[in-house]
């Protein structure tokens, strides 16, 4: 099997600055990312970032960077421009790792990647997990996420779904969206030349933006649980002390 992990780094994150070269246990956290990635099994593993501080950091473990434009307004257009700069073929399956996700277990990575290779219909594989209790279930800050029969996805969204009318089971049936995606690299450039669509700008959810121009989604349940990706300082420390 043959896939390519690309890491999107942006250095000014507005919620935490600097958030890639934050150090954790001794290392910035981008190389911990790449570790993973690299441990996925990918032929390829590339830093795209805008800034020359998180290149020379990434150089410094021999990572293969690419410098894309400061203007993109998210990690998947950072994606797409790195691939067209690489030339690399439409039918490349390519793994977005997001930079912030030091604790991602490497098998997720390839499971991506696996199921989008094994449907000739999607352009785009992502992964699910069922939601563990009520809390999480109504929690905006987790997707949650609905499929058909197939397995290809319906519908993501901050609310609780599928709601259940007569709440015999309660959240047994929920699971949330993991932010790992697989994309072939055709869907990938296509997917970012689409203008927003009206319910991604609703829920602040780009995959949205996809399910409304007609573009299909893979999904499966995660063969492992994810880590704790890092958005502040408190996960930064929680991660920190995982990673000791």
């Amino acid at each position: 099997m043959s896939f390519k992990v690309v890491i999107p780094a942006r250095y000014a994150a507005s919620r935490l600055p600097g958030k890639p070269l934050l150090m954790l246990a001794g290392k910035p956290m981008i190389q911990h990312v790449y570790a993973r990635a690299r441990q996925s099994g990918a032929d390829e593993v590339v830093v795209a970032t805008d800034d020359f501080m998180v290149r020379d950091a990434c150089q410094k473990f021999d990572a293969t960077v690419v410098m894309t434009s400061s203007k993109h307004a998210s990690g998947t257009d950072r994606i797409a421009e790195a691939v067209t700069q690489l030339n690399w073929p439409d039918d490349a399956v390519v793994v977005n790792v997001q930079g912030d996700e030091p604790l991602m277990p490497p098998v997720l990575i390839r499971q991506a990647a696996e199921l989008l290779l094994a449907d000739a219909d999607a352009g785009i594989a992502t992964l699910g997990t069922p939601i563990v209790n009520r809390e999480e279930l109504q929690n905006p800050n987790v997707v949650k996420l609905v499929t058909d029969a197939a397995g290809h996805a319906l519908y993501f969204s901050r609310a609780p779904i599928p709601w259940e009318r007569d709440n015999t089971t309660g959240f047994q049936s929920a699971r949330r969206h993991i932010g790992i995606y697989a994309y072939r690299a055709a869907t990938l450039q296509q997917f970012t030349a689409l203008p927003p669509a009206p319910l991604e700008t609703l829920e602040k959810l780009e995959q949205l933006r996809a399910l409304w121009h007609g573009l299909m989604i893979k999904v499966a349940d995660a063969v492992e649980t994810p880590g704790r990706g890092v958005d502040t300082m408190e996960d930064a420390q929680a991660v920190e002390a995982l990673l000791r």
